[in-house]
C-alpha cells in the first residue's frame, strides 16, 4: 500500500459505494496513526485479502467520510461511513498493472 489505509469490512456494504467505517470518531490507519474523522475528509480503505496463489492483494478504494443515513436498521451500530468514489473497489495487483500500461 502507498498510502496509509483504513481497514474495513466490504462485506459491510450498505449501498454499492457505501462501507461502514467506525462507530467512534477516531480510527487507527495501517500505520498506527490515529484518523480524526469527520464530514467530507479524504480516506483510503482496505481490506487484507490473497490472490490465487495465496499472496497478500489487498482490496483497496477510496472515498469521502459521511455519517451513517438514517433507517439504517443492521449497520446503526456505526457513525461514519465511507462513501466510494468512482474509482470503485480494486485489487492492489489491478492498480500496478494500470500503472504499468
Amino acid at each position: 500500500m502507498t498510502e496509509n489505509r483504513i481497514s474495513v469490512d466490504f462485506n459491510e456494504m450498505l449501498a454499492p459505494d457505501l462501507v461502514l467505517l467506525s462507530k467512534t470518531d477516531f480510527r487507527e490507519d495501517s500505520s498506527g496513526k490515529t484518523v480524526h474523522l469527520s464530514e467530507g475528509l479524504l480516506v483510503y480503505i482496505y481490506e487484507a485479502d490473497i490472490d490465487d496463489d495465496g499472496l497478500p492483494d489487498n482490496l483497496i478504494a477510496q472515498g469521502l467520510v459521511e455519517r451513517r443515513p438514517d433507517g439504517v436498521n443492521w449497520g446503526r451500530v456505526a457513525k461514519w461511513c465511507c462513501r466510494i468514489d468512482g474509482g470503485g473497489v480494486k485489487h492492489e495487483s489491478d492498480v500496478r498493472a494500470a500503472g504499468r500500461s
